[in-house]
């Protein structure tokens, strides 16, 4: 069988480490389109639509390649919580978090050649009550600054999430068991993982 190409279209050490935990062989080619979110739209719309931007800017690259784009928000009140900007935005986003209820969504968006299929998945996070000072101690950590909601549920941030419903890995960044599922259907197939 004709060895098959897969390419991450992101340079989230999260979603290559995801990937690489599954036993997948992969390119990573980061996309540098300018990240644009159409006005009105739903965050399940603006996640989906990034995706495809990020596989798209990157298909074009590699004709016969399966391609993976991915994105990541944090959904608070239905207001999508992008990275922080400075210590002072990580704050005012973490002091929302807490004690509440909000919602993590991850598009994915897979190409090759002129075929895509796309798909998100939605995971309910909630935090504990955290205090100025905890709040405060983690922006310190410097975690918060890179991270969509200003926390990363795979490191420090793990200590601020009191229960999740959904898929873990899709807060991380990439739902990978259904990635894999939905590659496969694609007609990809992976060399040595399971499945």
């Amino acid at each position: 069988m004709e060895q098959q190409h897969l390419v991450l279209a992101s340079g989230s050490p999260r979603r290559k480490e995801i990937l690489e935990n599954v036993g997948l062989s992969f390119t990573i080619a980061v996309s540098d389109i300018e990240e644009i979110i159409e006005e009105g739209a739903s965050p399940s719309e603006a996640v989906s639509s990034l995706a495809a931007q990020k596989a798209q800017s990157i298909a074009d690259r590699f004709q016969h390649s399966f391609v993976i784009g991915a994105d990541t928000v944090v959904v608070l009140d239905g207001v999508i919580l992008g990275k922080p900007r400075d210590k002072e935005e990580a704050f005012s986003m973490l002091s929302g978090l807490s004690g509440s209820t909000h919602s993590v969504l991850t598009g994915v968006c897979l190409m090759q050649g002129s075929r895509t299929v796309s798909f998100y998945e939605s995971t309910s996070v909630t935090f504990y009550e955290l205090s100025e000072t905890e709040i405060r101690s983690y922006i310190e950590s410097g975690e918060p600054m890179d991270k969509a909601g200003a926390y990363g549920i795979q490191g420090l941030g793990s200590l601020l999430v009191k229960e999740l419903h959904g898929d873990y890995f899709s807060v991380v960044g990439l739902p990978v068991a259904r990635t894999i599922r939905e590659l496969k259907k694609f007609g990809f197939h992976a060399e040595k993982n399971a499945l």
